[in-house]
């Protein structure tokens, strides 16, 4: 599995090779979904610093117009994703959709809005004893809180052993989360409280149902976009043609195994979405 820069790579799966042929025979009736962090965006220390890699946004320009829809779906606030990756006011995604916080939250391009339900009381509760609980556990210095509207994050990143401060704080974030009618959602070295119900196998089922999708290719590259790849798998046994992507090697194995194409990280995923927009 991998790409060469800008051109299409082979899917190592029969269903792969199958979907990139639908996409390309069809791409009317495709949907091009893709989380952000990781995947669009480099993973950085301190995740107020992520922004889209250079050459997302001109791929996304030059592909959207050539598909159903550009959709990108990512755990983030829906208008941070959009700050962070540039997409607003973009001649060519004129229609894309941004779903934010795992789908709860949804900004479109085309009337520069987000919609949004209120806050979950949970996610409150649990924000205001998360000091305490990060004191507790001697992972205070270091860690970084990540106020997500819709949700709270800790990441460990900037700790001086941030695998130590992840696997301290696992259990523990896990507990808070269950006191106040939350999940934990652990990630690459980060650990996110939100609320259930929604994650981004809902979110993308739900987006794919109401565009009438012919085919789909999602692209991520972490523990959270397992519910995609999911939801991709589903699809393709009921006959809709799926392309998994995974962005990044070997560092989360169970996005990796499970993807049909894997590319070197944003650069790579920029390289596909550009070859995939010249071939169509």
């Amino acid at each position: 599995m991998g790409s060469q820069p800008h051109l299409l790579p082979t899917p190592a799966t029969s269903a792969g090779r199958e979907a990139l042929a639908a996409i390309l025979a069809a791409p009317e009736r495709a949907v091009i979904a893709l989380d952000f962090d990781g995947t669009l965006a480099e993973i950085v220390p301190d995740p107020e610093q992520a922004r889209a890699h250079p050459g997302a946004v001109p791929a996304l320009a030059a592909l959207a117009p050539k598909v159903a829809s550009v959709a990108v779906i990512t755990g983030r606030p829906a208008g941070v994703a959009v700050r962070y990756g540039g997409f607003a006011g973009v001649p060519g995604l004129e229609h894309l959709v941004v779903l934010g916080h795992y789908g709860a939250e949804r900004w479109d391009a085309v009337t520069g809005t987000v919609a949004a339900p209120a806050p979950h009381p949970g996610v409150t509760a649990a924000r205001a004893e998360l000091p305490g609980v990060l004191d507790a556990h001697g992972a205070w210095r270091g860690t970084w809180i990540e106020e997500k509207g819709q949700a709270v994050a800790v990441h460990t990143r900037r700790a001086a052993d941030p695998s130590a401060a992840y696997a301290a704080l696992r259990d523990p974030l896990a507990a808070l989360a269950t006191r106040h009618g939350l999940i934990l959602e652990p990630g690459r070295l980060v650990l996110e409280l939100r609320p259930p119900g929604m994650d981004k196998g809902v979110a993308l089922a739900e987006y794919l149902r109401e565009v009438g999708a012919g085919s789909v290719l999602y692209a991520g590259d972490d523990l959270g976009d397992l519910p995609a790849f999911a939801a991709v798998e589903k699809l393709r046994s009921d006959g809709v043609p799926g392309l998994l992507v995974c962005s990044g090697s070997t560092e989360v194995p169970e996005v990796w195994e499970r993807a049909d194409v894997a590319v070197p990280g944003p650069a790579g995923v920029v390289s596909l979405l550009t070859a995939l927009a010249a071939g169509l």
